[in-house]
């Protein structure tokens, strides 16, 4: 059973091969910023990245008749519920015009249905960052006619709940969770009894501080920020996006070197992160009141659960809040080939996008 996962960023395609859960070969493949220069948009990439993909295959000794099942990073659709979907032509409609939306991610999809199609199979993709399982409750924002997103971390946090439930021998669906993931961005989630009815949206401003975003900030500071003629709309996006966070403060998203800058004895480093594992602290413990303490156990996943100077001290404000497990790292690629696997040994049933 031969797995072929797909993850494209903007200036690079994460590629994997997989028998089963094992893997064969992964690569990086990085785009020279001037080859995607070339490109009018981002549909027009799509040759170009189905070749790199190919000559991928080529250097794995992997033919494309071999691979059982390919699966994509799912990209900005309209909001779905969680699971394995296989790609359909409104699915590729949507990724191919950006109806929701255009990021880099769209190109999974379509990537791994060119390639599925010219050896006469089907393509998939998982858990994208668009999953909406939130409650109703848990939407209003507190404006009428502003409702909070669900946009988060999905196929990890998904991937590694799951993983917990076997180790437990407990069916998701019977668990009641808190699965904090922790990378570039940060999303906290409720997962209860299989779904995730609240969680921080990760990318538009809401929820703890990260490495390159803002996370919540007082409004009426915003808007008069906004609204000061120092920055045009684009800008103020970046500013939250991109550049807020331990950018906007410390001038590095890298957790490694803030913590080299803490061992030299910067205070202002030691300052800020010891802010943000503040505010996921509290992001944690605001769930964890709702759950009215019927809580199996707290996930702590993404690429900042390797850092001791996050780890630790997040460990030191919720332990006593119950179980904790730790999954270190992000590796979407392997969470597809999982969701695959779950599909094809019916652990979960397909889903159809529409």
């Amino acid at each position: 059973m031969k797995i072929l996962t797909i993850n494209p960023g903007s200036t690079s395609t994460k590629v994997a091969i997989f028998e089963n859960l094992e893997i064969l070969n992964e690569k990086t493949l990085r785009h020279d910023r001037k080859d995607i220069e070339k490109f009018e948009n981002l549909i027009s990439q799509l040759d170009y990245r189905i070749n790199i993909v190919k000559e991928f295959l080529t250097e794995s000794n992997i033919k494309l008749e071999d691979i059982s099942g390919f699966v994509g990073r799912g990209g900005l659709l309209h909001p779905m519920d969680s699971g394995i979907y296989e790609v359909n032509e409104l699915m590729i409609k949507d990724l191919s015009n950006g109806t929701y939306g255009v990021h880099a991610s769209n190109l999974g999809a379509l990537i791994a249905d060119s390639l599925a199609k010219s050896v006469g199979k089907k393509a998939y993709i998982a858990d994208p960052v668009v999953v909406d399982e939130m409650s109703s409750v848990a939407k209003i924002s507190g404006l009428n006619g502003i409702a909070r997103r669900s946009i988060f971390h999905a196929l990890n946090q998904k991937a590694v709940a799951r993983k917990y439930a076997k180790r437990v021998d407990i069916p998701y669906e019977k668990l009641n969770l808190i699965v904090a993931h922790l990378g570039g961005g940060i999303s906290v989630g409720l997962h209860k009894q299989g779904r995730v009815t609240d969680v921080n949206n990760a990318l538009d401003g809401d929820g703890p501080f990260s490495p390159q975003r803002t996370g919540g900030l007082p409004v009426s500071s915003v808007y008069e920020l906004a609204y000061s003629g120092q920055y045009t709309l684009e800008q103020m996006k970046k500013l939250n996006y991109g550049f807020g966070g331990l950018v906007s403060y410390l001038n590095t998203s890298d957790a490694e070197k803030i913590s080299e800058m803490i061992m030299d004895g910067h205070p202002e480093a030691k300052r800020v992160l010891k802010a943000m594992v503040y505010q996921i602290s509290k992001e944690i413990g605001g769930l964890y009141a709702v759950t009215r303490g019927n809580l199996d156990a707290i996930i702590i996943t993404g690429g900042l659960a390797y850092n001791q100077d996050v780890l630790q001290p997040l460990l030191d404000y919720i332990d006593h809040l119950g179980e904790i497990a730790i999954y270190p790292g992000e590796d979407e690629l392997e969470a597809l080939a999982y969701n695959y696997l779950m599909y094809i040994n019916n652990e979960i049933t397909l889903k159809e996008y529409k």
